[in-house]
């Protein structure tokens, strides 16, 4: 999955906050949920608009910002 597919930044959407690509599902959610204790699963069933190849990803792009590729 490319990273369009994962990650949309759009000023006229949610006012340029990283969401989930076509969705308006800010990506912090799924940080937040993941920090709070929650399961990648519980995320998933609270915005069902989110795919697991998306929430994956999104995980996977933070991970090679933070260690590199």
């Amino acid at each position: 999955m490319v990273k369009e597919q994962i990650v949309r930044r759009d000023p006229d959407i949610m006012g340029g906050e990283p969401v989930f690509a076509g969705t308006r599902v800010p990506v912090y959610n799924l940080f937040d949920y993941l920090e709070a204790g929650d399961s990648l699963d519980e995320f998933l069933e609270q915005f069902p608009s989110v795919s697991r190849e998306q929430a994956v990803g999104a995980l996977e792009l933070a991970k090679d910002a933070v260690i590199g590729s």
